[in-house]
């Protein structure tokens, strides 16, 4: 995994979850005001104001401490006193098809930032590699579904897989639903056929970046020299002293002939130290390196050290892809793709509540400002794809039928126009406080599970 600078990450996390929220909180606002509630302030985060500024409008607007949500007051009898030419603004006296509106806007308003932020990354062009399969692993689903080294993946279930990401995404999703796959594949021969995968009989799929392994595909790799090509910031192989065109000669003892053979040697020396000789500007150097360790997919620990190859410019451009559209097409692929990591997420959860998948693949803050500053690091195309898939979790979370979330309050204004009349206060009170819990002790798996990542 990529390093970032920890106050890259911070401020990756902070611009981050601050868009976001925003633009969360920002439906509730708008639709509000369009309904006729009143709004009495609009706050990004918890706790102790930071900055709050009272507007034109009578709104104050706030930037809290704790930047991990925020709200929109209005005007409410639940809350406090009203007054009686201000009671037809309240939010407890809107019919309730407004208050499913303005409770229903912020998820929404996810969605729309997501459909947004992907026409925009397919209008600039999302860069790829080529689906391009090596033999599969022998035994396996892929092996007895018929795919040989050299297939191009063109299509899963019939739908266009210009990209690597895109057969990965495809994959996790056809593998959650347990079904026969159709995979359409261009052979070396540049003959198109058809290759199976019954993942009924597939793995649990305990994460989604594992799904080629537990199918037992492999992307093909070519044939590198042993040399470097950049070196992340914070990794070993930064501390070390490596720098981008060392070629490495010896490690560990071994004469390393290319770079499967050196990334080899790293891995099965995570924390240890190793004798490194490299070359550098035609002369010979000698220098001491411990790879980081991380758990590789079987569950083993593995060393890495931040390091990538070399890459011939000739083999970089027939391996690369870019998937791009014009302005009409990115909005119809935009809301596709938001629609299909909208259902992604849903399975992914469902699939956690009824032990099918490993409650491990839940983040925290910590995680999400890793990834964010590694996003932010890697460019404006993969921090908006960040933004996008962060915005349509936050969306999916906030439907769901839970008490303080507004996919509970959707279900009370849903029981009142079944029967008639709303739920009583105390009803919602102890759903309130359920919901409460439960939200804490997601939390606190999430931070738990943040903070078992970092120490290994």
């Amino acid at each position: 995994m990529m390093s970032s600078n920890p106050l890259i990450s911070l401020l990756a996390l902070i611009v981050t979850l601050g868009v976001l929220i925003t633009v969360h909180e920002f439906g509730h606002f708008w639709v509000a005001r369009r309904l006729g509630v009143k709004v009495l302030r609009f706050s990004i985060g918890f706790g102790k104001p930071l900055w709050r500024r009272r507007g034109a409008d009578h709104v104050e607007y706030v930037i809290a401490a704790l930047p991990l949500g925020g709200y929109v007051k209005m005007l409410d009898e639940r809350e406090g006193d009203v007054p009686a030419d201000q009671l037809h603004q309240a939010f407890n006296r809107q019919p309730v098809g407004s208050r499913i509106a303005v409770v229903l806007a912020g998820p929404l308003f996810n969605f729309l930032f997501a459909i947004l932020a992907y026409a925009c990354m397919f209008i600039i062009g999302v860069p790829g590699i080529k689906p391009l399969m090596d033999a599969p692993v022998a035994g396996s689903l892929a092996e007895a579904g018929g795919f040989q080294k050299g297939d191009l993946i063109i299509a899963v279930d019939k739908e266009p897989t210009p990209a690597l990401s895109a057969v990965m995404l495809a994959l996790v999703d056809r593998t959650m639903a347990e079904e026969r796959i159709e995979v359409e594949v261009q052979d070396i021969d540049g003959r198109t056929r058809i290759r199976t995968l019954d993942t009924r009989y597939a793995p649990e799929l305990d994460e989604e970046t594992r799904v080629f392994d537990q199918l037992g595909l492999i992307p093909w790799q070519p044939v590198l020299p042993a040399v470097i090509g950049q070196v992340l910031p914070d990794g070993a192989a930064s501390r070390a002293g490596l720098q981008s065109g060392d070629r490495i000669v010896l490690a560990g003892g071994e004469s390393i002939a290319d770079w499967q053979q050196w990334r080899s040697v790293i891995e099965r020396h995570p924390g240890q130290p190793l004798d490194v000789r490299i070359e550098r500007d035609g002369l010979e150097q000698a220098l001491e390196l411990i790879p980081d360790s991380r758990e590789n997919p079987q569950g083993e620990r593995a060393g890495f050290i931040g390091a990538v190859a070399q890459m011939p410019p000739d083999l970089a451009e027939d391996l690369r892809v870019v998937v791009r559209y014009g302005p009409l097409d990115a909005v119809g692929a935009a809301i596709t793709k938001t629609w299909d990591m909208s259902l992604l997420t849903l399975r992914m959860l469902g699939r956690m509540l009824v032990g099918k998948a490993s409650l491990d693949n839940l983040s925290g803050p910590l995680t999400i400002a890793q990834f964010a500053g590694q996003a932010a690091s890697a460019g404006l195309i993969a921090f908006l794809s960040l933004l996008a898939l962060i915005s349509i979790s936050l969306g999916v979370l906030n439907l769901l039928p839970v008490p303080v979330l507004d996919g509970g309050h959707l279900l009370y204004y849903l029981i009142e126009v079944v029967k008639g009349s709303p739920l009583s206060e105390a009803i919602q009170h102890v759903g309130q406080q359920v919901g409460i819990v439960l939200l804490l002790m997601l939390m606190g798996l999430a931070l738990f599970n943040d903070f078992n990542r970092l120490l290994g």
